[in-house]
């Protein structure tokens, strides 16, 4: 059986001139599609975890806000951990899953920074 492997690529937004590694998906983050703002952080164990910390209001269900807003589960999407799992590897952290609210889903995935771009 085919498993899908969903990849996560993350751009960070920085304020200097500093160049991170594939290993460094730690900082707060916008999804492509959506624009929710997803908060990677350390799990406990040196390893990445990422929780949903903001909602595009436009992208949200008619009678809902950011704050109602639940998944295909039924569950609060604010604060849902939807990053968790992942092992460390040289060129990224591997072997992670990822939740997609909007099916009820979790797929494999793997995460590492593709590039860093900056705004001043």
């Amino acid at each position: 059986m085919n498993r899908l492997l969903l990849s996560i690529a993350v751009a960070a937004f920085c304020t200097g001139g500093a160049q991170a590694g594939p290993l460094d998906v730690f900082g707060t983050f916008v999804t492509q599609k959506e624009g929710s703002h997803i908060r990677i952080s350390d799990c406990g164990d040196g390893t990445p975890c990422g929780v949903i910390v903001w909602i595009d209001p436009d992208s949200v269900s008619e009678g809902m806000t950011p704050e109602t807003a639940t998944d295909a589960k039924g569950d609060k999407i604010l604060g849902l951990t939807m990053l968790e799992g992942f092992k460390q590897k040289a060129s990224g952290w591997t072997g992670g899953t990822i939740y997609n609210p909007k099916e009820g889903k979790t797929y494999g995935s793997k995460i590492r920074l593709l590039r860093m771009e900056c705004w001043r």
